[in-house]
């Protein structure tokens, strides 16, 4: 299934997308949900960020040649940071550049959405706690990055996580295209199959640190070819069964 989260007449929902049509549902993915009648077009809603996270968890350097062109060693065990939920934004919505940054880098990922309450989950449980995928755009200011030492201020202004555009419970994140393009050129393209830790393995460690609420994303780490975004160029994430996001670059206004 293709579970979205769209405005339309100025109320916000979840539904299901099939084809270009859209299923309203009583309800929620994290819970019962019932299909609604009065399907509505695709073209009549809005598309939003698929989810409203109480915290967005990443991984840093979870591709091998991702670590190489850092000049990073691969670590024993995963490397996380936080990124908070005003970081979220939609589909086609502006990723602001802020006054503070030269370098600001987009980076094309699998995002894993949680489903359920998940503590000490181990990677076998893993899926049982995953409502599904969708794609993410994990952005960062690396001069800002490079200076302070750390990711807690580079990946944290607003903006600076597009979601969507949906959210598919069927994909196979084992063996997931990822795609991220610049203004048309492809600049990113691996397989999540060089993860260097695996979506149950991520799910698993993360949750022995803290406890995942439902709605909580996990980005699972950005491949090779990562680049800097200017004002007026448009950026795009694609994995194979979920579809393309999009969206352009503004100055901070």
């Amino acid at each position: 299934m293709l579970f979205i989260r769209y405005r339309h007449a100025d109320a916000v929902a979840y539904g299901l997308l099939e084809g270009e049509t859209v299923i309203p549902i009583e309800g929620d993915p994290f819970g019962a949900y019932a299909r609604k009648a009065n399907p509505l077009p695709l073209t009549e809603v809005t598309l939003l960020a698929p989810v409203t996270p109480s915290k967005i968890i990443g991984v840093i350097n979870n591709f091998t040649d991702r670590a190489r062109e850092q000049g990073r060693a691969v670590s024993g065990v995963p490397q996380i940071f936080l990124k908070p939920p005003t970081t979220v934004i939609r589909p086609e919505a502006a990723i602001l550049l802020p006054p503070q940054s030269q370098q600001v880098e987009y980076g094309a990922e699998l995002a894993v959405i949680i489903s359920r309450v998940a503590r000490w989950v181990s990677p076998d449980e893993a899926s049982q706690y995953i409502l599904g995928y969708t794609c993410a755009n994990d952005i960062t200011a690396r001069d800002i990055s490079d200076a302070d030492g750390s990711p807690a201020r580079s990946k944290a202004f607003d903006t600076f996580c597009p979601l969507g555009p949906v959210i598919s419970t069927t994909l196979d994140p084992s063996d997931a295209l990822v795609t991220g393009r610049l203004n048309g050129a492809t600049r990113q393209m691996t397989s999540t199959h060089d993860l260097l830790y695996s979506v149950p393995q991520v799910v698993a460690f993360i949750s022995s640190v803290m406890t995942l609420l439902p709605g909580d994303v996990i980005l699972t780490g950005t491949p090779s070819g990562a680049g800097t975004l200017a004002v007026g160029d448009v950026v795009e994430v694609e994995i194979e069964g979920i579809g393309l996001l999009r969206n352009k670059v503004d100055g901070n206004k």
